[in-house]
């Protein structure tokens, strides 16, 4: 069943149409943990001077990273559920809060996202995520909460 479940997330989270515009790929999925990889490109500098990542994308990226452990709770939570009642929860899962520290400017070839929950209830879903470079250096964390039933 949890096989069911992360294929279910990994089909969702591959779908939205602003991933795939900043270029999120899926590394890695568990139940616990997600972690995110976007490459860095021209079209996602923020500040020009010095040719690093911007901030929005860094808090995107972040947000993204949450809501997909979010939603891994979330389908765990209704596991036997019918399929109609499943995506009538699920699409009521939305960011409520998100909270991002900019630790390090966004400087790199690549980058990953992270996210572990926190706390996941029948409402609400809490997440801690982090971003790093390709050097490994943490650039910024962040907190998360999702509504997520």
């Amino acid at each position: 069943m949890e096989q069911m479940i992360l294929d279910g997330v990994r089909q969702f989270m591959t779908r939205i149409p602003f991933n795939q515009l900043l270029g999120v790929r899926l590394e890695s999925l568990e139940m616990d943990r997600v972690a995110l990889k976007i490459p860095m490109r021209d079209e996602l500098v923020g500040n020009f001077l010095h040719g690093i990542l911007h901030g929005g994308v860094i808090t995107s990226v972040l947000d993204v990273a949450g809501g997909c452990v979010a939603l891994t709770g979330a389908f765990s939570r209704i596991e036997g559920e019918p399929t109609k009642e499943q995506m009538a929860a699920i699409s009521k899962l939305g960011t409520i809060d998100l909270r991002v520290d900019f630790l390090r400017p966004g400087r790199g070839e690549w980058f990953v996202a992270t996210a572990t929950p926190l706390r996941t209830g029948n409402k609400v879903a809490v997440t801690r995520m982090e971003f790093h470079n390709d050097q490994g250096e943490l650039l910024a964390v962040g907190t998360g909460t999702y509504l997520c039933g």
